[in-house]
């Protein structure tokens, strides 16, 4: 029992993480909770009582057992009932026969009285007491003490989601009073003709708490005034003057060449700024500048007597349309590198060059977009936050603003329609939430979680270097997983001990073409030296299903998660495969790297990767390359086969490593991020 007791408070935490991404409302919120919890404890009922605000009245929430009918009717003082022990006593009450409890207070609504076993703990805000969270048995049984700790676990994490889930509550119900007195307001407009009277100007409008929602993609918080950056608008286009042929040639070749140039700037000063890896678009950027076929379209458009800047528009927009089509989510935000390319060479041609932007003091950019040229002009020491209308996960505000260490939103639709320049707001990059001029008790809230964030930074700080020592003495290495050079800051300032897993398939997507051996042996070597004498996991190209490279088309399959990817693709494709074993090996020098191999499904895959890796060692020893380090080999067990001879494959590896996520997807059946799926 104790292992499964284990698991199902990891899975039970894993479920609730999700509960206020899929809850609308409170009610929902607490519903969704209670049917988690009783389900992963088995138990026949879970409740929960909250404590009215400024009374001493528990009120029972939500259920799932008792009866429906007696939510929100079941009132007791805290001087009452078990659960009215659990406040006082400020910890568990728990018994095994609760209808002769002294303090048992029976209700003929909630239909109880077949429930013997009673397990009772409180919730708490910032220690002070918010509610009660109760199981109960039909069987007469006490809860041991695994299931205690599971619920105590699971009580401190619902805690914090139940306050924040009343605060959204409270928020909403005032945004619907203040569209109910709106709605008044204009009634009595109408009826009194009180227009010149009671006037509604922008500037009073504005003052009104806006709440918007969209993607987290770089967590944390932030309260600052709005600086909203101005995006390209197609008027420009319209109204651009047309020369001759020749000088609108001569104006496009003008604008290329300081735009390349530029290009060149921003790649350095990024590289200096943040990191090689955050960089590396602008060297696929000025590939494309480069390229013949780009820049002989516009010149056949100019040749037909079509203006410089028409003729751009027109060629980036055939670009940004193909790219758009694609269905891989990462080449569609491709499109993104052609517009903002694009952009620039208008602005060269008309005069508008993007300057630096210089902030004077600490702002939250709000932007339709973020392009990387944005990006790299920008006053990052200024910059507190990012919110953007469009973009998603893959976009360069998402990867820029992880290594800015920034709080970051994106697809927040209606962001620009509702943001003003002279708006405060707060980005939550946790929740996903942005509010726009938000009210006092809004901002106390956030005030509280930023000092309370910080006093838990500080707690932490203090713990950073101390070995994780379990209580019955194993020691345990806590490691970091990375995919960037930018994640190596944050890793080292949080303690880790090395490297549990380097997802080398991110480099890869940064740029425009394979990486030679000596690119992955340079900047494996700048990871190694970052974790000296502690192991770096260099995991292998791990490709396909929901991740792409825009310069290698990978065949159409009905299922690429069961098709080539992963080490299948290194397999078929191994004269990219030797390329990056020889940057690892070239690299060892460095530090301790480990390399492990995904996706392993046979023994004859392992021996095979073995004969290519002792191939590669012949050809660097060749080359006059000295490799007296032996790198340990892992694989990955993330499919069932896997599972089913791992005897056999062990004896092959120095290590293995549980990829929990396909291996649960490949054994459930169930797309772990489909909604649906999550039971």
């Amino acid at each position: 029992m104790k292992e499964n007791i284990q698991s199902i408070g990891l899975r039970t935490l894993e479920d609730i993480s999700s509960i206020i991404l899929h809850s609308h409302t409170l009610q929902q919120t607490l519903e969704n909770i209670v049917t988690i919890v009783a389900k992963r404890m088995r138990t026949d009922v879970c409740s929960i009582y909250l404590l009215e605000v400024d009374t001493d009245n528990l009120i029972l929430k939500a259920t799932k057992g008792l009866s429906k009918a007696s939510v929100n009717r079941i009132s007791m003082k805290i001087s009452e009932g078990l659960c009215g022990l659990v406040v006082e006593s400020r910890d568990m009450v728990m018994t095994d026969n609760a209808p002769v409890h002294p303090r048992y207070k029976y209700f003929k609504e909630t239909r109880e009285e077949k429930f013997l076993s009673f397990l009772g703990l409180p919730l708490f805000e910032r220690n002070t007491p918010i509610g009660v969270i109760t199981l109960q048995t039909c069987e007469a049984r006490r809860f041991n003490e695994d299931e205690v700790s599971a619920l105590r676990t699971i009580s401190f994490q619902i805690s914090s989601i139940i306050h924040n889930a009343r605060l959204l509550d409270s928020i909403q119900h005032k945004e619907q009073e203040r569209a109910w007195l709106e709605q008044e307001l204009t009634k009595a407009k109408k009826n009194a003709a009180l227009d010149s009277r009671q006037p509604s100007s922008p500037d009073q409008r504005q003052t009104k708490t806006k709440m918007l929602r969209g993607t987290a993609v770089s967590s944390g918080f932030k309260r600052g005034k709005v600086y909203i950056l101005d995006r390209f608008s197609d008027k420009v286009v319209k109204v651009a003057k047309v020369g001759t042929k020749a000088e609108e040639l001569r104006k496009f070749t003008t604008a290329l060449d300081k735009v390349k140039i530029e290009t060149i700037y921003m790649e350095k000063r990024v590289s200096e700024k943040l990191s090689e890896d955050d960089a590396a678009i602008f060297h696929t950027h000025l590939m494309i500048l480069e390229d013949r076929s780009f820049s002989n379209k516009v010149i056949d458009l100019i040749n037909h007597s079509i203006g410089a800047t028409r003729a751009v528009y027109d060629v980036v927009h055939h670009y940004t349309q193909a790219f758009a089509a694609m269905e891989d989510p990462y080449l569609r935000e491709r499109s993104a590198d052609m517009e903002d390319i694009g952009r620039r060479i208008i602005y060269a041609l008309e005069g508008n060059d993007n300057a630096s932007l210089k902030l004077k003091e600490n702002r939250i950019i709000v932007a339709d977009e973020i392009f990387p040229s944005d990006l790299a002009m920008m006053d990052h020491d200024k910059i507190i936050g990012i919110v953007t209308e469009k973009g998603n996960i893959y976009s360069h505000a998402a990867i820029m603003s992880k290594s800015l260490g920034v709080p970051a939103i994106v697809g927040i639709q209606g962001l620009m329609d509702a943001a003003n320049v002279k708006d405060q707001i707060i980005v939550d990059g946790t929740s996903g939430f942005v509010y726009l001029n938000p009210d006092k008790a809004i901002i106390h809230e956030y005030e509280r979680l930023e000092q309370s964030h910080a006093t838990r930074q500080k707690e932490l700080e203090e713990l950073r270097d101390l070995q994780a020592i379990t209580t019955d003495g194993t020691l345990i290495s806590l490691n970091a997983n990375i995919g960037l050079l930018s994640d190596v800051r944050m890793a080292t300032q949080h303690g880790a001990e090395g490297v549990g897993l380097y997802r080398t398939e991110f480099p890869y997507m940064a740029r425009s073409s394979f990486p030679t051996r000596i690119e992955q042996a340079t900047l494996y070597r700048k990871i190694l030296r970052a974790f000296p004498g502690q192991s770096v996991n260099i995991r292998t190209l791990d490709i396909g299903g929901d991740k792409g490279l825009s310069y290698y088309q990978l065949p159409h399959e009905d299922n690429p998660f069961m098709g080539l990817r992963s080490i299948r693709l290194s397999l078929a494709q191994q004269d990219v495969f030797k390329e990056q074993l020889a940057g690892i090996l070239m690299a060892a020098d460095a530090g301790n790297p480990t390399i492990m191999f995904p996706l392993i499904s046979s023994v004859e895959e392992i021996r095979e990767i073995k004969k290519i890796l002792v191939s590669v060692e012949d050809d660097l020893k060749n080359q006059g390359y000295v490799l007296d380090k032996r790198v340990p080999l892992g694989i990955m067990i993330e499919i069932p086969a896997a599972v089913q001879i791992i005897e056999f494959l062990v004896n092959e590896v120095d290590y293995v490593s549980v990829g929990t996520n396909d291996l649960i997807q490949y054994t459930l059946a169930a797309d772990r991020n489909t909604s649906r799926m999550k039971r």
